[in-house]
């Protein structure tokens, strides 16, 4: 090109303008200076061009050759390399960011380390403060160490334990979930991960002591999705054969709850608003369960769950609330996780805002810190994923857990602090579809006969119809197969195989390439990434003519993976799993299982796999050549083949279903159980016979409640059962009772259980309505008042109506406000005071007469509450410290010893503008072992710590559970805004009241960080069960009320 002016402008362009600055920015490498001074040529060469996307450089170069006018395509070129400069400068921002926010988080979880290690080594001797201290300063390289130990102090699960009679609560709430013919790889939501669900509940049913298995997932009434998704129950399978004591409810099943749009199949990152509303549904039915269990194998008494496991971030969100509702533990599997999917999206250059707004990253995120926050088990695949990736968040850390173990070992107080257990348990695999395969010149002769039957027309052999589907591909179908088998996903890396593949010409004359990319009808109706890559995968093919050596159908069934692999087996072939990143692999056990080598990135659990399999070699990802060579090299080497097949078949038990499930339930056993500790059977369960006859029919139907079809919750029983239950009932009340034990009776169970226990519907005033100086409005008093009234003007509910008074306030503060308005606590059934942190019954009287703290309630939330004089100390130090310059400044908060308590700490708020936000205050104390639920209240007047499994919102749900009545029949009364905790009170299945005007100003201002998810991805927009009114009169709220029991019984 004359002159070559482009170049010399632009290189002129980087002495002017970027040269001065690049090199104030990032010192040039050696290789670019000649003679000291900067060689703008090869900076261009080795720094621009070799860091901009070569797709980005292609295209544009094509447009520039396609330009006749020689001035033209001087400009064009001109303007390609301005554009590779902005793009590099921008790339060079974007790493410099990332490395500042990679050191931030190292510098905060020193910090976390160094004071987590000061307060506990406050009451220790000398010689054991060096012990913790040298525990904290000790080496990745040790910790890693600690996660070798596995089972082998722990009692194995066996056979002796088959008298128990558990039952296992399983959460997968998205894609598509069911027992046969799975639709896997049909959408990035259903893949991997539903089959393992399924198979473990499956195979949790045949373990010994284990009596039933649920498997929670959502119910999809929808016509874009198979009518099966709709069904309210699945049996997978039915109890173990040898059990005596088996009852029609033992087995297996999966429990669709309906949560979100009914008519709707959505995305898993549209979900994140309908979680509570699952939660509500879950427990309803979890409750019935435990009664029906109860009658079955628990001599009347309830039969809770023995473990609730989340699987992925959205389930372990659910889990943790429904493991505090139940006081039950709660275990964690991943599957992939938020934190490690943010860094590799950076890594590619996309900003924050976009990954956030098409992932729901931030909220992803928050739900597996919560998640961490509540469970006793986290269970991965490899160690990789915990020391790479756990160790990524807040909420765990590998060398504080191991001092934290050890202190615990010795019985020495870790104030508070607490670590989830991490345990590596390899996912199981279903072994009944594999057909065992004899080594030996036989099975080429095999695979001849077949394949020659099919071309002449003979049949001496049926043909699996998979194998007719893949070899019509081929031209020589005889030649090894390579085999990938994964979704179209750009992170699975298939496009770097078949270049490999198509730039090899060893690799085309040795192999054929067979590539199960799901199922799919039309690319165009695809996701954008999925389309993308198989759109890839077709011009790549047609780049290097690769027609009849590549293999790419576009249906296959979940039946036909088995046969796949035995046709890749007969054919000597080799199965690759080339994916950047993989979590675990489970594929690459399923193609050992059926004598397939393997070649897999070396990123991950393949790792691992390969380390108890030593069936094959790995690979970088990112290395062409690299995978290339070991494909050659195992296809090639027939006795290297053959070595890693019988490797792989030798050792695969390792990995076999009853394996895992032994090792689970060995981990599981050794959490720490807990559960309700209250007895059901109390005389306040029987009413007076003239008044609740009806009510004990609805008794019935409530003990019976199951899921219909279209969702709503409804009482219906069938067979026996129900008769019998109809029948007992009826008898009762049909006898003629000796009315002076009834009186007495009536009087002992008003006295001991609170009036809860009859209502049918429950009306919680949660108004946040305070003056600016934080004390409660005395409009408030008005409000309450005109609630009360308006519920009376229903004479049909108004005996079965209770109210409740949900609050910041503490007990003595919430009476004295209440009798300044002449209202008596006893008209409530019960106050939630102190932020959810205690909950009082009015009506039941104590012999001083004062209100005494439901101490069921106060054992329910005390896990993992350090409530001592180090959680005061660390939240002191955090509030009084400033963030920008980690100096201490003027202390924003004063301690409130008044409107503190035992499982809750209160602080004055002098200047809210100096105060942490919600979610970096809790950020801070993950990152030292703390669990705590902080919040501020009383118009951003007041902090509040209380316990993690604490809230008004979750005190609900400890009503339902311990009193009976549904969370669906409360109707929650609440301002435009509130308290922080605000957004947990208007999601869920209850009724939701707003009233517009009266709450001007709450503490939203101070629950999240810019940068931290939004109120959309917690609350749902157009709820039918939310009303808005604009007046509190007894008329509007009465109206309201009505509404909303309409929309409840639709």
């Amino acid at each position: 090109m004359a002159g070559n002016e482009w170049i010399n402008g632009y290189l002129e362009a980087i002495l002017s303008t970027g040269a001065s600055n690049i090199e104030e920015q990032k010192p040039a490498p050696v290789t670019l200076k000649d003679g000291g001074h900067f060689n703008p040529t090869k900076y261009f060469v080795e720094e621009v061009v070799a860091s901009v996307d070569e797709s980005d450089l292609y295209r544009t170069w094509i447009k520039v050759v396609a330009t006749r006018n020689t001035r033209e395509r001087s400009s064009r070129l001109e303007n390609m390399c301005w554009r590779i400069w902005h793009l590099t400068r921008k790339k060079k921002q974007l790493e410099w960011e990332e490395g500042q926010r990679l050191t931030q988080r190292r510098i905060e979880r020193e910090q976390g380390r160094r004071d987590a290690a000061e307060d506990m080594s406050e009451d220790l001797s000398e010689s054991e403060k060096g012990d913790i201290l040298g525990e904290m300063a000790q080496s990745n390289e040790t910790t890693k160490k600690t996660f070798q130990r596995q089972v082998s102090n722990l009692e194995v699960w066996s056979d002796d334990k088959k008298e128990k009679k558990l039952y296992i609560v399983l959460i997968s709430m998205h894609g598509l979930v069911r027992g046969e013919n799975m639709e896997l790889g049909r959408d990035s939501d259903t893949g991997g991960q539903i089959k393992y669900v399924v198979e473990l509940a499956r195979a949790l049913a045949q373990m010994p002591g284990v009596y039933r298995v649920d498997l929670f997932t959502r119910q999809i009434s929808s016509p874009e999705v198979d009518w099966s998704y709709g069904e309210p129950t699945e049996m997978l399978s039915a109890g173990q054969d040898d059990d005596d004591c088996v009852g029609e409810s033992s087995g297996a099943y999966i429990i669709r709850i309906p949560f979100g749009p009914r008519e709707k199949y959505l995305r898993k990152e549209l979900l994140w608003p309908y979680i509570r509303e699952f939660v509500d549904g879950a427990l309803a039915h979890i409750l019935n369960m435990s009664k029906v269990l109860g009658e079955q194998v628990g001599g009347g008494q309830p039969v809770w769950p023995y473990v609730i496991h989340g699987h992925y971030a959205d389930a372990g969100d659910s889990a943790a609330l429904l493991s505090g509702a139940l006081n039950v533990p709660m275990v964690l599997t991943g599957h992939s996780l938020g934190r490690n999917k943010l860094e590799q999206l950076l890594k590619h250059r996309q900003s924050m805002e976009d990954i956030n707004s098409t992932y729901k990253m931030m909220r992803r995120i928050e739900a597996e810190e919560l998640s961490l926050d509540a469970a006793e088990l986290v269970i991965t695949s490899t160690k990789q994923e915990i020391e790479e990736q756990w160790g990524l968040y807040d909420g765990f850390d590998v060398k504080l857990e191991k001092v934290l173990r050890a202190r615990a070992r010795r019985g020495v107080n870790c104030h508070g602090r607490f670590m989830p257990r991490m345990a590596v348990i390899p996912p199981g695999m279903d072994f009944s579809n594999v057909v065992a395969q004899e080594d030996g010149p036989e099975v080429d002769a095999d695979l001849a006969q077949i394949t020659s039957s099919s071309v002449e027309g003979n049949s001496p052999k049926t043909m699996p119809p998979i194998w007719s589907e893949v070899m019509r591909f081929f031209t020589n179908p005889h030649k090894p197969m390579i085999l990938a088998l994964s979704r179209p996903d750009p992170k699975k890396n298939i496009i770097t195989l078949l270049k490999a593949f198509g730039e090899s010409r060893s690799l085309r004359e040795l192999a054929n390439l067979t590539l199960i990319m799901g199922n799919r009808d039309d690319i165009d109706d695809m996701s954008s990434g999925n389309a993308s890559v198989l759109t890839t995968v077709l011009k790549i093919i047609d780049k290097y003519d690769l027609y009849g050596q590549v293999a790419y159908p576009k249906h296959h069934k979940q039946a036909d993976v088995p046969e796949i692999y035995r046709f890749a087996a007969k054919t000597r072939g080799v199965f690759i799993n080339p994916a950047l990143v993989e979590p675990f692999g489970l594929t690459l056990i399923e193609a050992a299982a059926h004598g397939l080598p393997m070649v897999a990135t070396k990123n991950g659990g393949p790792v691992d796999i390969h380390q108890a399999l030593n069936n094959g070699l790995l690979v970088d990802p990112h290395d062409q050549q690299a995978i290339t060579n070991a494909l050659l090299k195992l296809l090639s080497d027939k006795t290297m083949w053959q070595e890693c097949r019988k490797n792989g078949l030798k050792n695969i038990h390792l990995f076999s279903w009853p394996e895992h499930c032994r090792t689970y339930l060995t981990r599981v056993a050794a959490c720490r159980m807990r559960h309700p500790q209250w007895q059901t059977s109390t005389p306040g369960d029987d009413l007076p016979a003239e008044e609740s006859f009806n009510d004990s029919l609805k008794d019935v139907q409530d003990m019976s409640l199951r899921l219909s079809i279209d969702g709503d919750l409804a009482g219906i029983s069938t067979g026996h059962d129900m008769q019998d239950q109809v029948k007992r009932v009826l008898m009762s009340r049909m006898k003629k009772p000796d009315h002076g034990s009834n009186d007495k009776l009536q009087d002992n169970a008003v006295g001991k259980y609170p009036l809860l226990r009859r209502r049918r519907m429950l009306i919680v005033i949660a108004l946040d309505l305070y003056k600016s100086t934080g004390a409660p409005d005395q409009s408030m008093i008005k409000i309450v008042q005109s609630i009360m009234k308006a519920a009376q003007l229903d004479p049909q509910h108004a005996k079965t109506t209770g109210f409740a008074l949900s609050t910041a306030m503490p007990m003595s503060e919430t009476v004295d406000f209440l009798k300044s308005g002449n209202i008596q606590a006893k008209d409530f059934d019960a106050l939630i005071c102190s932020s959810g942190s205690e909950v009082y019954y009015p009506c039941t009287p104590t012999e001083d007469g004062k209100l005494v703290s439901d101490m069921d309630y106060v054992a329910h939330i005390d896990y993992r509450w350090g409530y001592d004089e180090g959680l005061k100390k660390t939240i002191w130090k955090l509030m009084n410290t400033s963030e920008a310059e980690g100096k201490k400044s003027s202390s924003p908060v004063v301690e409130d010893s008044k409107s503190s308590n035992s499982h809750c700490i209160s602080y004055k708020i002098k200047d809210p503008s100096k105060v942490r936000k919600v979610d970096d205050l809790r950020q801070k104390l993950r990152l030292r072992g703390l669990r705590c639920h902080p919040m501020y209240c009383r118009r951003s007047t007041s902090m509040q710590v209380v316990p993690l499994l604490a809230s008004r919102a979750q005190a609900l749900r400890y009503l339902f559970v311990r009193w009976g009545l549904n969370v669906a029949n409360m109707y929650v009364i609440v301002g435009e805004t509130g308290d922080t905790d605000y957004e947990e009170l208007i999601t869920g299945t209850h009724k939701t009241i707003i009233i517009k005007g009266v709450v001007t100003k709450g503490s939203e201002e101070v629950l999240r960080s810019p940068g931290s998810y939004h109120r959309e991805d917690v609350v749902q927009d157009g709820s039918p069960i939310v009303v808005q009114i604009s007046e509190p009169t007894e008329n509007n709220i009465a109206s309201a009320l009505k509404q909303l029991s309409q929309a409840g019984a639709m």
